[in-house]
């Protein structure tokens, strides 16, 4: 395997299995057979080939063309066998529902796995209790609890906990909520995010109000002008990168299974929608390995046609082997709950992203913000959701639909008889990336060379593409490594050619429209959502991360998280950073 140094650190860390006084005990080889084998078990069920499935799973990981998310690559073997990455959790307006739910989420948390909650049902502070006559403390000091209680959860030292906690817009606690990082040092095992609807945004649009809803009584208790609630939330991700925005009514309206109920929250980083007691596994395909032949970067502005830029056959024979490897997956995991075991192998959700985009982008000599990279990532991504769902279809000849198929939206005679109720997410894969030595989900490159800290371990990134261009055109010294390595970016040095310049733009140095405009474009082929943070830099103004908002509301995104350079990061864990 042609593993980079910062990788081996990284699978040390958190991948290789350990003995009981911590050493080593697995080469990364031995990782990726252990993987292999655990999914390929699986065939035995449906009469496959178990040996055979397992050689190509190991191919395709270790070839770093493909990774599952991080728990299959801690778990996948072990006696907790836990491989999905996302959860969500109900959070009902009872003591009884609101601490189980805790220890659920402890479970979960402890095997590696990220937990979303809508805390929407928790009746608002003040509120009577009836059964003892007192008064409600509000959803908000619920959160408290559960980040508390995340603080002393470990994950078996191999992650740390990842929450997202939800409210609804009309909930009466909204400005409280809203503002909970910017007023205490509170939540910092959670991610926040307003869940906004279509009413909230249409009052908004035309200056009105809207209404507040009790939801113990669902009685309207109040009306709120749309213009100070948005003005709030827009303060807040101001000031420390959250809350983010989920759309939830355009979320509902691509549920797969409404049959089921509504979702109302998402895992961590936003990317997956779920419903109560769902989970999914996730797994990217890392692009960069997909480009046929490299631009020359005597020319980094050339502009190859997309049949000769891609390998479209390789890309599409793998997007079979990894939909077969997650299908797997939901049968061989070990899950946490009898709950989520119903619902994920009911709906048998699958989540298949990318990373490497960047990369791709560069390979390719297309700049991240040139018009033909938005063509580009509608091309690819449509390709990947076409190809995975014929995927789907084929398993569901062999194996069947998902079990609750009758009643979802599949379920016409116009529509495919599929395997999974989904098979596309965009993940933001920041750890995976490291050890596959590629960007990040479809960011842009953070930075030409940046420090990174995994657990306990520093890591120094720095972008060989780059330094590879500049031997190329001839430009490279050791004094411009130099000044790329304190700068991180190419910004104001004059000996980089332009279009180099152009071609190597970090995530602050493009617009945040053109952060939006690539979120919407693999959006609109994407079944779930699509992670992504919308980068901007310090001097950015309100009204900039407002125009961002809407910006990302007008075109079609299921959600959106601004985060401005420098914003004091107040209890706020990073979305990307330790979530696959």
């Amino acid at each position: 395997m042609n593993l980079t140094e910062n990788a081996l650190k990284v699978l040390k860390a958190r991948y290789l299995l350990k003995d009981e006084r911590g050493r080593v005990i697995e080469t990364p080889e031995g990782m990726f057979r252990r993987v292999a084998k655990t999914i390929a078990a699986a065939e035995f069920q449906y009469g496959g080939s178990a040996s055979e499935w397992e050689d190509k799973f190991y191919e395709l990981m270790t070839s770093l063309r493909f990774l599952p998310n991080s728990p299959t690559l801690m778990n996948a073997g072990k006696e907790i066998g836990q491989l999905a990455a996302c959860f969500v959790l109900p959070v009902d307006d009872s003591m009884h529902s609101i601490f189980d739910t805790l220890k659920n989420a402890a479970l979960i948390l402890q095997s590696g796995g990220g937990t979303g909650f809508s805390f929407t049902h928790l009746r608002p502070k003040s509120d009577v209790v009836h059964s003892t006559g007192g008064i409600a403390s509000g959803p908000v000091s619920f959160m408290k609890i559960y980040n508390t209680a995340t603080d002393v959860i470990k994950q078996g030292g191999a992650r740390r906990g990842a929450n997202m906690g939800i409210l609804r817009v009309n909930h009466p606690d909204i400005l409280d909520f809203i503002r909970i990082k910017r007023a205490e040092k509170e939540l910092t095992n959670f991610n926040i995010s307003v869940s906004v609807t279509d009413v909230f945004m249409e009052a908004l649009k035309r200056g009105g109000e809207y209404e507040l809803i009790n939801p113990r009584s669902e009685t309207v208790v109040g009306k709120i002008k749309a213009h100070e609630v948005f003005k709030e939330i827009v303060e807040s991700a101001w000031e420390t990168g959250d809350p983010g925005l989920v759309f939830i009514d355009r979320i509902n309206r691509d549920n797969p299974t409404p049959n089921l109920g509504s979702i109302e929250s998402t895992n961590p980083c936003g990317e997956q929608p779920l419903l109560p007691y769902e989970a999914c596994i996730l797994g990217s395909l890392n692009l960069s390995k997909y480009i046929k032949e490299r631009c020359k970067m005597q020319d980094a502005g050339c502009r190859m046609k997309n049949s000769e830029l891609i390998n479209w056959d390789l890309l599409s024979r793998d997007i079979k082997t990894a939909v077969r490897f997650l299908d797997n997956s939901i049968d061989v995991n070990k899950y946490p709950l009898p709950a989520i075991e119903a619902m994920h192998k009911g709906n048998r959700k699958i989540g298949l992203g990318v990373m490497g985009w960047a990369d791709m982008l560069i390979l390719a000599g297309l700049p991240y913000d040139h018009k033909k990279a938005f063509e580009l990532g509608k091309v690819v991504m449509r390709f990947i959701r076409d190809e995975a769902r014929n995927a789907s279809v084929e398993l569901a000849g062999e194996r069947g639909v998902f079990p609750n198929f009758r009643g979802s939206v599949y379920d016409r005679a116009d529509m495919p008889r599929v395997r999974h109720a989904t098979t596309t997410t965009i993940a933001p894969t920041g750890t995976l990336s490291m050890v596959a030595d590629c960007s990040s989900g479809i960011e842009p490159l953070f930075a030409l060379a940046y420090k990174k800290l995994v657990l306990d371990t520093e890591l120094f990134e720095i972008n060989r593409l780059f330094f590879e261009a500049a031997k190329d055109r001839d430009f490279y010294s050791e004094a411009l490594k130099e000044q790329v390595i304190n700068r991180g970016s190419l910004h104001g040095i004059k000996e980089v050619p332009t279009d180099i310049r152009k071609l190597f733009k970090t995530a602050h140095e493009i617009s945040f429209e053109n952060h939006i405009e690539m979120q919407a474009c693999f959006q609109e082929f994407t079944d779930n959502a699509v992670s992504k943070t919308i980068n901007m830099p310090h001097k950015a103004t309100r009204e900039d991360v407002e125009r961002a908002f809407l910006m990302a509301y007008e075109k079609g995104c299921k959600g959106v998280t601004v985060f401005r350079y420098g914003a004091q990061k107040r209890g706020t864990l990073v979305r990307a950073a330790d979530t696959d």
